[in-house]
């Protein structure tokens, strides 16, 4: 691509988003503009989003049930719902709905509203919605048991052993959204809660609202001013779909965006002395991965599911194109939050791989496809794999994809070896651990893809077992051990190697203050933003 044409388009259209002429290079008082690559968005319905753009756009659009504020990110308080009770056997919480909240359209919000959404996820049953669907809640039993009781009052019963901390934990999930009733249905087709139409607007009651969305090339999102903690900084929140790193480099270093969301180290690195500019670092719960299908004849064997561990170049990779943007963590928890293991046995071996093929039965090694994102680094991760595994005899081709693309190949269990990226869902080891370690139903059929596990077509009885009563466990000293176990167990058997946890460099022009990037994906606040 002729990058001279690519960043005269950029610009243009910049332009044109903005409704001025070419005449400044620099962004309105009231707006904040950010260039990200935005090509993993497929949806904005908070029932379906289960990417990270998506994530972090309905953040800002929708308040959820429960929430951690950008003010205060390590606490977990309540969003739509002010205040909750739980009965004496765990197995009820009372939501007491926040008085005097109104949604974008200014329709007020109540228990109803409340209900509504968490009933809506159960019935779509989209990818997200083993989230609620864990906890027993069904498309035949979930009115029964999600009801309000009053205006202002939601009671949630729970239909399987799971400790009530976990439920609300997962209430503020991208699922916990809270949707406009009465809109959404307004906007309903052949019975389908207003999906179809929610997939590209908003009805939400959060700090913005989407007023426009142009798939790979913009989204627009509007300030509302009755926002319950006050009208946001910026009247408006432009973001570009601008895919290539150096292109936002230049935007950003010229002033024509106000944040540059997706540079690499080396353009980092450049950017040094660069006065009008502001590099923020914000240590995040994201993954790096690889993830073999366990339905492959070859790949299902434990001893080339272990040689993949030994032919990766951790070290090469985060000493080089990753330097300053990711460490290595090999556990399917990330490092620095409540549970986490920090255990890094596997650094590149190539010895040590030839033998555990061989052992396997391919000293010769074999053929295989991989699959990726095309940003970056996914695109330079995989070659640096694939070289690795050349040099234990195994041929590879990659194949890189948009997340449009690639998600639906991996939800249908399509791919070979996939590269790819995971952030927890909710603030809660077992966010992770029932995606990467879960598998109650290995059929096809089953169609459980919001799991990685069942994705990877790997089922292991004792592992489903260990995360469940993980799950269920009260006791905090017990239940933390209980998932050392688990993930040291999940290192050494499972389909995943975990290479790496993300530290998010962002590059911001110096009148920019009070950008929020929390440790998950979906915890990215534009509100308290200002310039």
């Amino acid at each position: 691509m002729n990058m001279h044409k690519t960043f005269a388009c950029l610009a243009l259209g910049l332009v044109l988003a903005l409704g001025g002429t070419p005449a400044t290079a620099k962004t309105p008082n009231d707006t904040l503009v950010i260039a990200k690559d935005m090509s993993d968005i497929i949806t904005l319905d908070p029932a379906e989003v289960f990417e990270f753009t998506g994530g972090e756009l309905i953040a800002n659009i929708y308040d959820r049930v429960m929430m951690f504020e950008p003010e205060d990110l390590t606490k977990l308080v309540g969003g739509v719902a002010e205040s909750y009770t739980v009965s004496d056997d765990g197995k009820t919480i009372t939501l007491k709905v926040r008085a005097g909240q109104t949604f974008h359209s200014g329709n007020p919000v109540t228990a109803e509203d409340v209900a509504f959404s968490l009933q809506r996820v159960i019935k779509l049953n989209k990818t997200p919605s083993f989230i609620f669907t864990q906890f027993g809640w069904s498309a035949d039993n979930v009115d029964s048991l999600v009801k309000p009781t009053d205006a202002m009052t939601v009671s949630l019963t729970i239909n399987a052993e799971f400790s009530p901390g976990l439920v609300l934990n997962s209430l503020q999930a991208g699922v916990g959204s809270v949707v406009d009733k009465k809109t959404v249905m307004a906007n309903e087709k052949d019975g389908d809660l207003g999906y179809e139409w929610l997939k590209n607007h908003s009805a939400g009651s959060g700090a913005f609202s989407l007023k426009t969305w142009k798939a790979n090339e913009l989204v627009t999102l509007e300030a509302n001013p009755n926002y319950r903690h006050g009208a946001p900084g910026m009247k408006r929140v432009i973001i570009r779909h601008v895919p290539e790193p150096s292109a936002q480099r230049l935007l950003v270093e010229k002033g024509d965006v106000d944040i540059a969301r997706n540079l690499q180290p080396d353009q980092i690195k450049g950017l040094a002395g660069n006065n009008d500019v502001v590099i923020g670092k914000y240590p995040k719960a994201g993954l790096t991965y690889v993830a073999t299908n366990d339905a492959h004849e070859i790949l299902s064997k434990p001893q080339v599911r272990l040689a993949m561990r030994y032919l990766i170049d951790y070290e090469g990779m985060v000493n080089s194109f990753l330097a300053g943007e990711y460490k290595i963590h090999q556990a399917v928890w990330p490092s620095g939050l409540w549970g986490s293991y920090d255990e890094t046995p596997f650094s590149l071996d190539i010895e040590k791989a030839k033998a555990l093929l061989a052992e396997a039965g391919y000293p010769n090694g074999f053929k295989i496809k991989i699959d990726t994102l095309t940003e970056a680094p996914f695109s330079e991760i995989a070659q640096s794999i694939q070289q690795s595994l050349a040099k234990a005899g195994i041929e590879s081709d990659i194949t890189l994809s948009e997340g449009k693309t690639l998600w639906p190949k991996y939800r249908a269990r399509k791919h070979e070896i996939i590269v790819a990226r995971w952030s927890p869902d909710y603030i809660d080891p077992h966010s992770n651990t029932d995606s990467f370690a879960h598998n109650p139903d290995n059929r096809l059929e089953a169609k459980l893809t919001g799991k990685l596990a069942w994705r990877t077509s790997w089922f292991d009885p004792e592992i489903n077992v260990l995360t469940e009563g993980a799950a269920k466990e009260l006791d905090l000293t017990k239940r933390k051990q209980m998932y050392a176990e688990l993930q040291q167990k999940v290192q050494m058997v499972s389909p995943f190697s975990i290479m790496f946890q993300r530290s998010e460099q962002v590059v911001l022009r110096k009148n920019v203050k009070g950008f929020v990037s929390g440790s998950n994906f979906d915890l990215v606040f534009y509100r308290n933003i200002t310039k």
